[in-house]
């Protein structure tokens, strides 16, 4: 019971040293799982003969391609989105006076004299705003830089970083740490690459069942709801509310929300069931209750970065109790059988 109550008092003090350390640790920890993913690219261009700093910018380069692709594809939707936002805000109005209106007349709620500005409701004080704005800001533009860097650090010292593990880990699992090692990278990069075809194809296939349906922005709306997956459970839940939401103000027909709902259901329906196991092939065998928690302690901890990146964290703790006889307790509550 002592030796719990240990790794309890060490769990409380890590969760307190990220979340008041969350300006240094998240591109560190960003750096590190990119590093992971990319160290076999990396590795088989070394063995080809390339120079190791040679080798690291190619992979930098790879990562900035895809992300600044999907990047590129985003802000155009965007950019279309914003053509017809004004329309649907009139609209949103309108229904929202209706539903005032209704309440006045079924239930009794009387509404306020005062004309509500949604738009200022929204987006509330100015110099607040600026401030919120500016403060996010530097901190995305932060981990922007500081994530490559760390990436590159870590693949150009990664034998230094061994060497270190080696070190600090006991003399009875030193046999395990290479296992532990080779597992969690072959994992996460098979994993990964995997995963960036499924969004991939997932989001042509919400844009394709959406442009069927003929919902405007269909692109934009297919491929957020693709990416936002990358959050298990919710993330999809909650990017599908803004197509409903358009689609419903824009029709006020309540048929095409719901032909929405089906396409996506329909989509990760396939998604789970046969695009996953086809393409992706090795999982993480997680619990989903495991997943979950992660999930909301990194929203706690870091915010939307800490959801997506205390998942690998869960994953690899996963991988290490499967080999730590003392950690077992543990790896029954991980573990998805």
């Amino acid at each position: 019971m002592t030796k719990w109550v240990k790794y309890l008092q060490f769990g409380l003090f890590t969760a307190v040293i990220l979340y008041f350390g969350k300006t240094l640790f998240i591109p560190f920890f960003m750096g590190l799982l990119i590093a992971m993913v990319m160290y076999p690219v990396c590795k088989w261009l070394e063995k080809k003969g390339w120079n190791r700093s040679l080798a690291i910018m190619v992979c930098l380069l790879i990562v900035a391609v895809l992300l600044s692709a999907l990047l590129a594809l985003l802000v155009w939707q965007l950019k279309v989105f914003s053509q017809d936002a004004p329309l649907l805000l009139s609209r949103l109005e309108v229904i929202l006076a209706r539903g005032q209106e209704w309440m006045t007349g079924h239930i009794g709620i009387v509404a306020g004299s005062e004309k509500i500005n949604w738009s200022e409701k929204l987006t509330g004080p100015a110099g607040t705003l600026l401030k919120d704005t500016l403060l996010v800001t530097i901190n995305t533009v932060f981990i922007l830089c500081m994530t490559p860097i760390y990436t590159a650090l870590f693949l150009y010292h990664r034998q230094t970083f061994v060497r270190y593990l080696r070190m600090i880990t006991p003399d009875q699992y030193q046999q395990k740490l290479d296992a532990i090692l080779n597992q969690t990278i072959h994992t996460y990069f098979n994993y990964i690459k995997g995963m960036v075809l499924v969004y991939l194809i997932v989001g042509v296939l919400n844009s394709v069942g959406l442009y069927a349906l003929g919902v405007k922005h269909a692109i934009l709306f297919g491929m957020i709801c693709a990416v936002m997956t990358i959050i298990p459970y919710i993330g999809i839940v909650i990017s599908a509310l803004l197509p409903i939401t358009m689609v419903w103000i824009s029709t006020g027909n309540v048929w095409y929300p719901i032909g929405v709902i089906a396409v996506f259901t329909f989509v990760q329906y396939l998604e789970a069931n046969v695009i996953f196991p086809m393409v992706v092939g090795t999982e993480l065998h997680v619990s989903t209750m495991a997943m979950l928690v992660a999930i909301i302690a990194g929203g706690i901890i870091w915010g939307v970065a800490g959801m997506i990146l205390f998942i690998p964290f869960i994953a690899i703790l996963k991988i290490v109790t499967d080999h730590v006889d003392d950690w077992k307790p543990l790896n029954v509550l991980l573990s998805r059988k």
